[in-house]
């Protein structure tokens, strides 16, 4: 087989998260870079079904339904088994061509009437002598392990993006709970004034101001409703259902998101679906420069044809009627006007490239990590002192009422301690939000519990063996 054999490109990698995580040793890190190595897994991670940690069966059932229903996965489905019979119509070439071409005339001559019969097959094999066809074969396979690698990626998208929506939607519940909470203490601020008024301690625009906040709030509440619809409808789309056959019974945001287990960034490239499809992208292209160089090299087809062939009333199985030949053909290409060598540097840039997006999906993947890190840290410091917040706002609220029963603090402020306990609660709730989608964001960073062992080998794709377990050790060959 002429031509580069495939070797997995180096990429830098890490010896540490800069926002955290697990640190390796210096000797790992090199042989992280050389190639795959063996997977150690963490037993602290959810292997799979990553949604499980946010113990929510509503939204469980929910991510399960993608898998049966999702149209975009189903297509890509399709797209993955177009893949393998690209495989299988590219190994059918190492074969021979077996053409089978029966013919029965009947005819007239003179005054007679003859029947010819031929009954006659041709073979014809063309010899792999330098792995043009081998080498596309091998393109095809990596080719089908990317589009495998897609299948993955496409389905974790769908998947977080099922997640996020779905705490969205508890986000607008526990938003509606902290309005109506929020609009039963303002009808109770609205009757306060209302009494103070009755009893001439209070201006008539004491009252007015209380109602308009009040109705105001009220205004807002109802909106709350759209955004759940939208959300509860998107839900239904990514799982393959009419909205209207979705309803989901209202249901808080919880209160803390789950710990996300992180591990070493060496790990990062066997755990994510792009990556391990870009890297496929690269053998696939590097295989075909093999293929281009063999293009320089001569060919050798083998052909054959047998079978009977005269007048049926010799008998079409006689001595007279058979026929047969062997031929062996070489051809060698002398002059082609600078082709082969212009295929051949087009395969070389298209590797090229391909190098340079693995490595670029690499970076991107350290990026979307550390990110989601400096969220998870940041969002938690920053979600206790909202809390405090809160609590200080709520006994705000509490004080500059009490004054104003005892007439000694102005509605006004009243008003404004409230609208602050309100917004301090969003904000609060905001806060929270960000804290699980940055979770889910961070779990798909780390791509959901996949791992490159989950990838179809070379022979499952070949079809020289059924598909099995591989083991605990990730796969160097393939």
């Amino acid at each position: 087989m002429v031509g580069p054999d495939y070797s997995r490109p180096s990429v830098e990698t890490p010896l540490a998260f800069k926002e955290g995580g697990a640190r390796e040793d210096s000797a790992a890190s090199v042989a992280s870079r050389k190639g795959w190595r063996p997977a150690a897994p963490n037993d602290g991670a959810e292997r799979g079904d990553w949604w499980r940690v946010f113990n929510d069966p509503t939204l469980d059932r929910l991510v399960r339904a993608v898998d049966v229903d999702n149209q975009s996965l189903r297509a890509q489905i399709a797209a993955y088994e177009q893949a393998r019979g690209f495989v299988a119509q590219a190994r059918a070439s190492l074969f021979p061509t077996v053409i089978g071409a029966p013919n029965v005339t009947r005819s007239r001559v003179g005054g007679s009437e003859r029947t010819t019969v031929s009954l006659q097959g041709q073979a014809s094999w063309e010899l792999d002598l330098f792995g043009r066809i081998r080498r596309t074969i091998e393109s095809e396979v990596a080719t089908a392990q990317a589009s495998a690698a897609d299948l993955a990626l496409v389905r974790l998208t769908i998947q977080a993006e099922v997640a996020t929506n779905y705490l969205s939607l508890r986000y607008q519940d526990s938003l509606q709970r902290v309005f109506d909470e929020n609009i039963a203490g303002f009808k109770k601020s609205l009757a306060i004034t209302e009494n103070q008024y009755a009893a001439g301690v209070a201006a008539r625009s004491d009252v007015i101001t209380a109602q308009t906040l009040l109705q105001t709030t009220q205004a807002q509440a109802i909106a709350i409703g759209l955004q759940r619809a939208i959300f509860e409808h998107a839900i239904a789309t990514l799982t393959g259902r009419p909205p209207s056959e979705l309803s989901l019974p209202v249901a808080p945001l919880a209160a803390r998101p789950p710990a996300v287990p992180v591990g070493i960034p060496s790990t990062l490239l066997e755990r994510r679906p792009d990556i391990a499809q870009a890297e496929r992208t690269v053998q696939a292209q590097s295989e075909l420069i093999g293929a281009a160089v063999a293009a320089f090299y001569p060919t050798l087809t083998l052909s054959a044809s047998g079978g009977v062939s005269g007048l049926a009333s010799n008998g079409i199985f006689s001595a007279a009627n058979q026929v047969w030949s062997v031929a062996a053909a070489g051809t060698e290409v002398f002059y082609d006007g600078g082709a082969r060598a212009a295929a051949l540097r087009i395969a070389r840039a298209a590797h090229d490239a391909a190098v340079a997006n693995y490595r670029q999906t690499v970076l991107t993947a350290f990026g979307e990590v550390e990110n989601g890190l400096s969220g998870v840290r940041i969002l938690g410091r920053q979600q206790a002192a909202q809390d405090a917040a809160v609590a200080s706002a709520q006994r705000g609220v509490e004080i500059t009422l009490n004054e104003y029963r005892a007439g000694t603090q102005n509605f006004t402020t009243v008003v404004t301690a409230q609208s602050l306990a309100l917004n301090a609660q969003i904000t609060a709730l905001q806060i929270r939000l960000n804290r699980f989608t940055t979770a889910v964001s961070l779990i798909r960073a780390l791509g959901g519990g996949w791992d490159v062992r989950s990838l179809p080998t070379g022979d499952d794709l070949r079809g020289t063996r059924l598909p099995i377990d591989t083991g605990p050790a990730v796969r160097t060959d393939e």
